[in-house]
């Protein structure tokens, strides 16, 4: 089986890098914004090779050598891990500026690296760049592509200069495995609770930027892994704000980039923090996941942090009884994403939520359960027809959608709906699933 080589992009801030990573991959993967310094950690796609066969494709952070800004040696320590595994580094410049001092740096810290570097000269499409683009000769990495990251212009000749570093794609090339073949788990809650070095402690590696400032990732991060045979694609996404509390610019961008891989996802890890309890911002974020039908397991981390934890359980439950009412069914696991105390709970317990996510329940066993549900309780109606079940049935998967015939004209109290979900929940282990229960009225 042979290995996918894998491509770097790196460059100093706002030249592109992010761009072309999403116009290389055909995704909208990385986040595009004219401020500097959007990208922090390294996002991992894949690029179809025109020759046949696929690439990996890394962005990288800005990378700058020489700065005070607190996230600049946390950024370059994410590059230089993903330089060491590239089989060739896209060095991308802007071909509008010209090559500039903070430019030379980044050549000589190449070049000192030994690593196989194709120079590209992004904004082809400015006038005068491709003119001007034979000044990047000065850096001594040979000769640069120009490209348009922004239009696509240049890629083919990117492609030829790649395939000359590259080894050919061999024949029947298996793929990389299916999305469908992995657990899709994505990372959320508010800023600040642990979400970053929670995903590096289960795959056991410094995946993503780890800060105590709040609002450090900004991308929504991949990283696969597998345990006792099922592979996991864990997303690290941005912390999630109300409304009204998001700042301007990237955060904002970064709240879009992570409501849209929850959608993505098949089952969620809900952060809280041990120490400040639950919160409403946390009942914020996990309505979200809620309401996009995705499997959740609640997480308490920092519980290394509680000195009483029988008193901290307890003063937990009233307050996931009081803010978040819909999880309290919900699965459970105290860790600390910093010590790993509890952290290997979590695979068995996400398992467990992700079966019951796609579980299908046989129509003997529903109708079963739905009669004697009926038979213990029966809704109330307005009319003198005693009220009837005629079949249930499950229509869907992740989540469940069971529909209910009855002779009822109207939909029944939501208390005795509330009453009929337990029943299902407790018959067929749907803990932590947010199914939907439909009931469609008829004449007998």
């Amino acid at each position: 089986m042979s290995v996918q080589p894998t491509l770097v992009i790196v460059g100093r801030p706002n030249v592109g890098k992010s761009t072309l990573f999403n116009r290389l991959t055909r995704s909208r993967r990385a986040l595009v914004h004219d401020l500097p310094g959007v990208t922090r950690d390294r996002i991992v796609g894949e690029a179809e090779r025109p020759g046949g066969g696929r690439a990996t494709v890394v962005d990288t952070g800005g990378l700058l050598l020489s700065d005070e800004d607190r996230f600049v040696p946390l950024i370059r320590s994410q590059a230089e891990v993903a330089i060491a595994d590239a089989d060739v580094v896209l060095f991308l410049l802007d071909g509008e500026a010209g090559p500039i001092p903070e430019d030379r740096e980044i050549a000589d810290y190449l070049r000192g690296l030994g690593v196989a570097v194709v120079p590209v000269v992004n904004k082809g499409d400015r006038k005068g760049v491709d003119l001007a683009a034979h000044e990047f000769f000065a850096l001594g990495l040979g000769e640069p592509v120009v490209v348009s990251a922004e239009h696509g212009t240049g890629l083919d000749e990117l492609w030829e200069a790649l395939d000359r570093r590259l080894p050919a794609a061999e024949p029947g090339e298996p793929e990389t495995a299916a999305e469908g073949d992995e657990i899709q788990v994505a990372v959320i809650g508010r800023p600040n609770v642990g979400k970053s070095s929670l995903v590096n402690r289960l795959v056991g590696d410094e995946r993503v930027l780890v800060s105590e400032v709040p609002g450090t990732t900004r991308d929504a991060v991949d990283v696969l892994c597998e345990v006792d045979g099922a592979r996991f694609r864990f997303v690290d996404t941005a912390g999630i704000r109300r409304k009204g509390r998001t700042d301007k610019g990237p955060e904002v961008l970064s709240v879009v980039v992570a409501r849209r891989h929850l959608e993505r996802a098949e089952i969620c890890l809900l952060l809280v923090d041990a120490v400040e309890g639950v919160t409403r911002q946390d009942a914020h974020v996990a309505g979200y996941a809620w309401e996009a039908g995705r499997g959740v397991v609640l997480v308490v981390n920092k519980w290394d942090l509680v000195d009483d934890r029988e008193r901290a359980r307890a003063a937990l439950d009233d307050q996931i009884e009081q803010q978040l009412k819909f999880l309290r069914q919900t699965p459970r696991v105290y860790l600390s994403a910093l010590t790993g105390k509890g952290v290997n709970r979590l695979f068995p317990t996400m398992r467990q939520v992700h079966r019951a996510h796609g579980s299908r329940v046989a129509a003997g066993d529903l109708n079963r359960v739905l009669r004697e549900a009926f038979d213990r309780n029966p809704p109330s109606s307005p009319s003198k027809a005693q009220p009837k079940l005629f079949y249930g049935t499950q229509v869907h998967t992740r989540p469940p959608h069971f529909v209910l015939f009855t002779n009822l004209d109207r939909k029944p109290h939501f208390s005795w709906t509330r009453y009929l979900e337990n029943v299902l929940r407790e018959a067929f282990s749907l803990e932590g699933v947010p199914f939907r229960v439909i009931m469609r009225g008829r004449k007998s």
